[in-house]
């Protein structure tokens, strides 16, 4: 008898170290190979045949073969199974689990769990969140979503746990994005908090954390997860840009200002080392306030060249 593979060795370990416990555990299914229920299937008609046979001959004691090789006929074919790369099929037998045939090939097993088998697809799914508005950690009103990347790695759970597994990821998912926009504001006008704009990479890494806790009881790995929207509600959304413009003008102008007071302490330390000229603190005040007007103006300035008093 051959038996069909378990999931592989790192979805084992996410499963154990990330799953709560789970009341139906996955495990393979055992299965005879496809082309032995070919052969039995075979023999049923070949039966069937010879029951036909007698009764047209009148060898009446052959008619019990029609209804022996229909059972066997019956046993044989409903009970097989394809199975192609990266699927799964779930056997159910009277409501009972009895595996996951997760090996790719042609599959002999019990006729009667093809009234209940679960096909399920161990594919990479992805999907993108619908756009929600939520207040973010300042109670501004924002629009955000994201792309969300998964697969099934426990098919039992899949199965079992939960009643649709695909309509569980998206809502969960859901869930977490709305959470996500209320635990960090959407901008850092001070520097020093974790914001949605300016710090994608530590927000994407918090998602795939709630997005795959919350997924867990469905037998489900998040592979990635990452926002792909991210805005201001439309009520705000002209507020919150003279916002953001007002703090890029006021960051570049103190860049501005600490630049030209360098300036200005380079030129007043070369003409004290030169010996250019000497300078009383009256005349460096002006100088230094002539300089800063000059460097930090927004227009071109005019010079005013005094050459000295006529006599």
């Amino acid at each position: 008898m051959n038996e069909t593979s378990s999931p592989s060795a790192a979805a084992s370990d996410i499963t154990a170290e990330a799953s709560p416990t789970l009341a139906v555990a996955a495990r393979p299914a055992r299965t005879q190979p496809g082309l032995m229920g070919a052969l039995i299937a075979l023999l049923g008609l070949v039966v069937i045949a010879v029951g036909v046979v007698g009764v047209i001959v009148v060898a009446w004691p052959l008619v019990f073969a029609i209804p022996v090789g229909a059972v066997i006929f019956l046993l044989a074919w409903p009970g097989q199974y394809l199975v192609q790369p990266n699927e799964a099929r779930v056997l159910i037998l009277f409501g009972r689990y009895k595996g996951t045939v997760e090996t790719p090939g042609w599959h002999l097993a019990n006729p009667f769990t093809r009234m209940e088998s679960r096909k399920v697809s161990l594919r990479v799914h992805n999907f993108t969140t619908s756009v929600s508005k939520v207040n973010d950690a300042e109670g501004n009103p924002i629009e955000i979503s994201a792309v969300v990347v998964w697969r099934v790695i426990d098919t039992a759970a899949a199965v079992f746990e939960v009643d649709d597994f695909e309509d569980f990821v998206h809502v969960q998912s859901e869930t977490a994005i709305r959470h996500l926009g209320t635990q960090y504001p959407y901008d850092d006008f001070e520097g020093d908090r974790v914001s949605l704009r300016s710090d994608p990479d530590t927000v994407a890494a918090t998602l795939h954390a709630e997005v795959q806790d919350r997924l867990n009881r469905a037998g489900v790995e998040v592979i990635e997860t990452r926002l792909n929207h991210l805005a201001y509600a439309t009520e705000i959304a002209e507020a919150m840009l003279r916002r953001q413009q007002a703090a890029a003008v006021v960051a570049a102008r103190r860049t501005i200002v600490e630049g030209a007071v360098g300036m200005v302490e380079d030129a007043l330390e070369l003409l004290t080392e030169r010996s250019v000229v000497d300078l009383d603190e009256d005349a460096k005040a002006s100088m230094v306030a002539n300089l800063l007007v000059v460097l930090t103006s927004e227009q071109q300035t005019t010079p005013i060249v005094n050459t000295g008093s006529l006599p």
